[in-house]
């Protein structure tokens, strides 16, 4: 029985780590792992030669090196949804901190520890007219990025009495399926921006998206709106954001990602990184994350990889081995590896093969054994990244 050695990077949820059998050694000082286990903190792959996948206990991959990881044949696993749930109840918390003027309320009752009696009432009275908000029922609030998280921040604001107006450039139709019917979707950026009275950013961060709120962004917006970065911190531009509370183009800003820039500012109430910091959340990453490598590393299946195409083949018992082969999506890849196996007398019970564009991904199930030989020979071919075989017998 093939056992395999995994790395673990942070602190991982306890009842995600015990989904690993026997077959698993766990332990953060591993030094030659074959699977890694993350949440945030930074991954290099140097001095990782035998390493065939990471998992990110989260949804973003912005501390793993990804196209590296591609050109090495690494697969790169998130736990999309997982902490959906954490991050909309935060959204709507502050959200409700902010139009009700809770936070300023509290700072005010906790100056009040040296009144009694009439004294403290009559200040209440006095002052609570100080902290009059207005309610979330009736408002508009846009979403940007219509992923797991963007739709349900979209759902619970059709829950709160608003209208709703969400944009997704590159939507997926799974994730658009549960959208309630009441979610308007746009057919630009600008028409969702500029009649949100709360706009709300739920983008991942890549090249693409970095400093996406910017000053042009902003100018798209309606005038006094109240703008969210429950995203991530390089996803807004904050001197963009300073100049339009400055100049009154926005009335505020909600954030969880505090910054030199953004902290001591009267128009912006900040979080500290508090998205999906839940028991739950952090139960759900972590177990996600560890089926995801566990189904990888045992059987060559992929479910929510951010670089390698989604795939699953369930061998029969009549799988002796299982092939595996990466490669640059290219023409003649599959008649490549079918010409050399036949001439090797391996007979092919199954081929399964997706691309997402860039990336080739073959899972070949064999009748008998595929010797490293012929491992060594595919893996030899311009085009092929990497090959592997599981033995089932």
């Amino acid at each position: 029985m093939e056992t395999f050695r995994v790395k673990k990077m942070n602190a991982i949820a306890a009842e995600g780590l015990e989904l690993f059998d026997e077959r698993y050694t766990v332990d953060e000082n591993e030094k030659n792992p074959q699977g890694l286990i993350v949440r945030s903190s930074p991954v290099t792959l140097d001095g990782f030669p035998e390493l065939l996948a990471i998992a990110r206990a989260g949804s973003g991959v912005n501390n793993i090196p990804v196209e590296e990881a591609s050109e090495k044949g690494i697969c790169v696993f998130n736990a999309p949804g997982a902490n959906a749930n954490a991050v909309v109840e935060l959204v709507f918390t502050m959200l409700g901190i902010w139009v009700r003027n809770v936070d300023k309320g509290v700072a005010f009752c906790s100056g009040l520890k040296d009144m009694q009696g009439e004294e403290l009432n009559a200040e209440v009275e006095a002052r609570k007219k100080m902290f009059k908000g207005f309610e979330m029922s009736g408002k508009t609030l846009g979403v940007i990025g219509l992923g797991q998280i963007g739709v349900r921040v979209a759902n619970m604001g059709i829950h709160h009495g608003m209208k709703v107006v969400g944009f997704d450039p590159f939507p997926v139709m799974d994730n658009i399926h549960g959208l309630l019917p009441d979610v308007k979707l746009a057919k630009s950026r600008r028409e969702a921006l500029a009649q949100a009275d709360f706009v709300s950013v739920h983008v991942p961060l890549n090249k693409n998206t970095i400093g996406l709120v910017s000053t042009e962004f902003i100018g798209m917006m309606k005038d006094g709106a109240l703008l969210f970065n429950y995203a991530r911190g390089p996803v807004v531009d904050e001197d963009a954001v300073l100049a339009s509370l400055e100049s009154g183009k926005i009335c505020g800003h909600i954030s969880d990602f505090p910054s030199e820039k953004l902290i001591d500012n009267e128009k912006i109430l900040l979080t500290p990184h508090l998205g999906a910091s839940t028991s739950e959340s952090e139960e759900n990453c972590a177990s996600m994350a560890v089926k995801e490598l566990k189904s990888y590393l045992e059987y060559g299946n992929i479910s929510h990889s951010v670089n390698f195409p989604n795939v699953e083949n369930i061998p029969t018992v009549d799988v002796h081995s299982r092939l595996i082969m990466i490669n640059h999506d290219k023409p003649g890849m599959i008649g490549l590896v079918t010409n050399i196996l036949g001439r090797h007398d391996i007979n092919i019970m199954s081929y399964t093969n997706e691309s997402n564009g860039s990336i080739g991904y073959n899972i070949i199930d064999c009748t008998g054994s595929v010797p490293v030989e012929v491992q060594k020979e595919i893996e030899a071919n311009e085009g092929v990244i990497r090959t592997r075989v599981i033995d089932f017998h």
